[in-house]
Order: structure tokens, then C-alpha cells, then sequence
């Protein structure tokens, strides 16, 4: 399943070849809820279009709640998530476009080379326990977790499919009699109808991981109603399973919800095993050989003709605006991928869109140079404005430097690290509608609320704010708090570790303290919570996601927030973690 020909299938008949603006490029594959296609955003970046099918579109229950949980999921930032995109749940079809994950799904890479070994094991129902984090932080319940929607990338799992499974419970199709989830991975209350809640994907967890180690699902094939029986009434037989991994898989499929293994303790009882056996120096290992040689990414998709067609207009009472479809130079292959020949569209080879373009007649030569001799005398023209231009320009540098400063660290403070929203102050996905959607690889709306803190209160003075997109912390680097820039050793103010389980902040100059509040801190938050004994020089990042804030306060009185935006634990020797930083300086 990880040859390029069986990976990337060409598109049938009845596939779409473009979807608000994105070229299709591919199939991927198709399931209980829609079909998946390869993509492309404007700038090259390969993505994973997912389009409902039509029962689940028709129904406006589903239109409702698919768009609360595409809200949702765009607040997911893990680490082992395919991150949400782009996205449009009033469109016709619904669809979302989410980042392509280069590697096999689990039930490919086993079915190709059958039970995955312990340690492989482990470092999977790590990472999919962080992911499961991250996506229940954002009030979200997966409910379809499987082995078929764990991808294997080179650097870890990855869990695609989170923010549309719940939207699709309870619709009037479902009613019907189709069930949303897997038979074979589902958790007993879920099997019977009952509450749902993040312990039903730590079940589903389980199951997955006993997928991996045996090959098989746990509970067997056959009939729906058969397996979901045996789930229902029967305890699972751990026996055949690795003796290491017993006990663990043994938690995760308690019968009651509230006898499972959160997925922390899933995290920290994975690490723990690991480290009894060196799992830091075999897991790329272990990665490379599960996931198999990479595959060739077909390339963007390139206009057809001179014209490029315009986005499909959206549905009545749609927020979402596309931008025009990606368009390639028409004869050459787009960076950063060549032409490769391939059953997909866009492919090298006779007629394809990359073949050589025909020789053109003599008008047609004389016209072109022409216009050649216009652009160049054009050009010419430009180039002494702009040199004009500059020279006025640098003579006011060194005065208007600080100012030009100080604009561009506003600005950039609306950005998060990744290029996508910022976490937003909303703790569930049952309320609210979709955010707006914004096309193929155009840049979206930071929330206001973290965007730049409020000012303080009436009669008090904030400094001026600085903001930065600070670099990845690691292991062996460390952050400069008054420039947010990164020093290449552990010599800075702050530094990220993995001493403890969550991993933790330390400081030398700093004292360091979690916003226990909710999001929105503002200079006055981060002063009171920082001031006289309050705070310590060291933090552990157990409570810590996606969103939160954390208040720093340098000895020289310099002020900061940090915002997280992504936080990688599961595999402490590659953790790292991402986030904006705001500082007030002092004086």
C-alpha cells in the first residue's frame, strides 16, 4: 500500500477535478463518510481533501453539527494530529482539506508486513495518546479511532479524521440505521448506545494497539452484530498479546469508562518502557522500517487551458470565501516537485499537461517581442523610480528604524508560529458556527484575544508590547526573552526539557507561571501573577495544551506571555514546543 500507483489512484468518472478552488490531483482512498483526495495548497504544499457523501450532506442536522466541529478541530495543534486547514461545512458537498500525511495508514503498513514489534508498539500508542490530548482539549470526542485513521509518518503517528465523526452521530441518517464508528474498535457504551466521552477513544486506543501487535482485531471479524456483541458482553483475550503490553492494553479496555488509563498515563507508562530498553536510540528505526520507503508525491495540477475557472459559489447563508484555483505555468512541472510519470493527472508522459508546448508561427514570434520590448522599457522606467525611492528611504533608516520595529512586531503578533489561527477562548464545540473559510493556502484570521493582549486597566501604563514568533524550543537550545530570539545552547533565559512527565520550563532569571485563568491574559495578568514570591523558576507542562498562556517575568523587570502552540511530549528525545511570545520590556 505504499507504492506510489497504489497510494495515489487516478480519479474516476464521477470524481470532482476541482473543489472550491483546489485541483484534484489524486485519489487517496474513499470510506463510511466521503471520499479523500490529493491536493495542493497555492504555495506548493500537498493536502488531504475530504469530500462528504451525499446522504450525510443532505441532512441539515449533520450541516449544523459538522460545522461546530470543524470549529473545533481547528483549535487541534498536537503534535500527531493532521492539522485542519481549510474547511466548508455549507458547501455542496461539505468538505475539508486537511495537511497530507506522507506514509502508510496502520492496517497498510500491517497488512503489508504484518504485527508491528513492542517497541514499535509503544511508540505508537504514544503518540496517539498525545494526539488524543490534544484533541479532546478542544472538546472533541474522536469516535471512529482506527487503525485505518492512524497514519505513519516519518517522524510518528499521526490521527487523521478527528472533528467529523461526532457531527455525524444523531443526524436523521444515522437514525435510520447507519452506525458511525467501526464495529471492531468500538468501546462497549458506545457498541450500546450509551454516553460517549474520551474514554470511549482510549478503548478504541486499546483496540488499535492490539491491532498493531497481533495483526488481527482483537475481537475478531465477522458479522457487525457479532463483534459488537462480543465487546458488549464478553471480556477481551489479552493472551496472545506480548506480556509487556498486557497490562496497559489491559487498563485501556476496562469495561467502565472510569477504570481506563487516561491518555497521560498512557504517555508515561509508554516512556517508562521505553527507556528500559533504549527506545530513544531505536525508534527512527523502528519508524523507517514499519513505514516503508517514502512515496513520490504526484505534483500540483496545472490550468488546462488559458482561462482559469472560478471557485464554485457558496451556498446560501455560507461565511466561507475561496480564492481562484492554484494555477501553474502551463509546460513546466512546479517546484518543488519534477514531473513523474504516474496513472494521476498532471502526470509526465504523452498529451499530459507537463508535455512540450507546440512551436508557435512568426506573428506569433513578432508579438512577443513586441511586448518583450515594452515590459523591458517598462522595467527600466521602474528601476529608477525604486532607485530614487530608496535612496530617500535610507536616509530616513536611522531615524525611523525603532518605529518600523515596533509596527512589524504588532503585526507579527497576529501570526501564529504555524501560519494558522490561533486557539481560540472557547472551551467546547457545542456552540457557535464554522469559521470563515479561506481557500487554498491564503492565510486566516488570528483570534483577537491572543493576538495581542489588552492594555491595562484605566489609570495604569503598559509598556509597549513587543511581539515575536519565537523559535522551537528543544533539548539543547534555549530562549532569549527580550528579543525572542533563540540562543543555540541551554545558556538562555528559558529552556525546555523532558526530566519529568509532560516535560517542564526552567530559568535561571525567570520566574515562570501558568495562567490558571481563562485565555485573554493581559500585561496586569501576567505582573499580578508574577509579582513579589509568586512563581517559580521551574514548570511542569503536564496541565499545559495547545492555547494555554503562561506569564513570565524576568528579574530585570522585563514582562512576558508565552501562548502555546504546539506541545510534543510522547517521545521525550524528539519533544520540542512551539508557541508566540509577547514582552513588555521594562523602563
Amino acid at each position: 500500500m505504499n507504492h506510489t500507483a497504489e497510494v495515489f489512484q487516478p480519479l474516476q468518472d464521477d470524481d470532482p477535478r476541482t473543489v472550491a478552488g483546489y485541483r484534484l490531483a489524486a485519489r487517496l482512498g474513499a470510506g463510511g463518510m466521503g471520499r479523500v483526495y490529493l491536493s495542493h495548497t497555492r504555495g506548493g504544499r500537498p493536502v488531504a481533501v475530504k469530500v462528504v457523501r451525499s446522504e450525510l450532506a443532505d441532512d441539515p442536522t449533520f450541516r449544523r453539527r459538522f460545522g461546530r466541529e470543524i470549529k473545533a478541530a481547528r483549535r487541534v495543534k498536537g503534535a500527531y494530529t493532521a492539522e485542519l486547514i481549510d474547511a466548508d461545512p455549507d458547501g455542496v458537498p461539505p468538505w475539508l482539506a486537511t495537511l497530507y500525511v506522507p506514509g502508510p495508514s496502520l492496517s497498510g503498513a500491517v497488512a503489508r508486513s504484518g504485527p508491528l514489534p513492542v517497541p514499535a508498539v509503544l511508540w505508537l500508542m504514544a503518540g496517539v495518546a498525545e494526539a488524543l490530548q490534544a484533541i479532546h482539549g478542544a472538546g472533541i470526542v474522536h469516535r471512529d479511532l482506527k487503525p485505518a485513521n492512524v497514519l505513519l509518518a516519518a517522524d510518528g503517528p499521526r490521527v487523521i479524521d478527528f472533528g467529523i465523526s461526532l457531527a455525524a452521530d444523531s443526524t436523521a441518517h444515522t437514525a435510520t440505521g447507519t452506525t458511525i464508528g467501526t464495529p471492531q474498535y468500538m468501546a462497549p457504551e458506545q457498541a450500546s448506545g450509551g454516553d460517549v466521552t474520551a474514554a470511549t477513544d482510549v478503548f478504541s486506543l486499546g483496540q488499535t494497539a492490539a491491532f498493531a501487535a497481533l495483526g488481527r482485531p482483537l475481537y475478531g471479524d465477522g458479522p457487525a452484530a457479532t463483534v459488537l456483541y462480543r465487546i458488549v458482553h464478553s471480556e477481551p483475550d489479552l493472551s496472545d498479546l506480548p506480556e509487556r503490553l498486557r497490562t496497559l492494553l489491559g487498563r485501556c479496555l476496562a469495561a467502565d469508562p472510569e477504570a481506563r488509563a487516561t491518555p497521560a498515563e498512557i504517555v508515561e507508562w509508554c516512556r517508562r518502557e521505553l527507556g528500559r530498553d533504549g527506545g530513544e536510540d531505536t525508534g527512527p528505526a523502528v519508524w523507517r522500517e514499519i513505514a516503508g520507503p517514502p512515496v513520490t508525491v504526484p505534483p500540483p495540477v496545472a490550468a488546462t487551458g488559458p482561462a482559469t475557472a472560478a471557485a464554485p459559489a457558496a451556498a446560501p447563508g455560507s461565511t466561507a470565501v475561496h480564492t481562484a484555483p492554484w494555477t501553474a505555468p502551463y509546460g513546466t512541472a512546479p517546484a518543488p516537485w519534477q514531473a513523474t510519470s504516474g496513472p494521476w493527472p498532471g502526470a509526465a508522459g504523452p498529451g499530459g499537461p507537463f508535455a512540450p508546448q507546440q512551436p508557435v508561427g512568426p506573428e506569433e514570434r513578432k508579438r512577443r517581442r513586441r511586448r518583450a520590448a515594452l515590459i523591458s522599457a517598462a522595467a527600466v522606467v521602474a528601476c529608477g523610480l525604486v532607485i530614487a525611492a530608496g535612496s530617500a528611504l535610507l536616509d530616513a533608516a536611522g531615524r525611523g528604524f525603532d518605529r518600523a520595529r515596533d509596527a512589524a512586531a504588532s503585526a507579527a503578533a497576529s501570526e501564529s508560529v504555524s501560519g494558522t489561527p490561533r486557539p481560540v477562548a472557547e472551551g467546547s464545540a457545542a456552540g457557535g458556527e464554522a469559521a470563515p473559510s479561506t481557500g487554498p493556502g491564503a492565510a486566516s484570521s488570528a483570534d483577537a484575544s491572543h493576538t495581542e493582549p489588552d492594555g491595562p486597566a484605566a489609570g495604569t501604563t503598559a509598556p509597549v508590547a513587543h511581539a515575536y514568533i519565537a523559535p522551537l524550543l528543544k533539548g539543547d537550545n534555549s530562549l532569549i526573552l527580550h528579543n525572542g530570539e533563540e540562543s543555540k545552547d541551554r545558556k538562555g533565559d528559558i529552556r525546555f526539557g523532558c526530566e519529568s512527565v509532560g516535560c517542564e520550563l526552567t530559568s535561571d532569571t525567570s520566574v515562570i507561571v501558568l495562567v490558571p485563568d481563562d485565555p485573554g491574559a493581559t500585561y496586569e495578568t501576567c505582573r499580578d501573577l508574577t509579582s513579589g514570591t509568586n512563581g517559580s523558576h521551574e514548570l511542569p507542562l503536564a496541565a499545559a495544551s495547545a492555547g494555554s498562556e503562561i506569564c513570565v517575568r524576568h528579574r530585570n523587570g522585563d514582562i512576558a506571555l508565552m501562548v502555546v502552540q504546539t506541545k510534543s511530549t510522547a517521545m521525550p528525545e524528539m519533544g520540542f514546543l512551539t508557541f508566540d511570545l509577547t514582552v513588555w520590556p521594562a523602563g
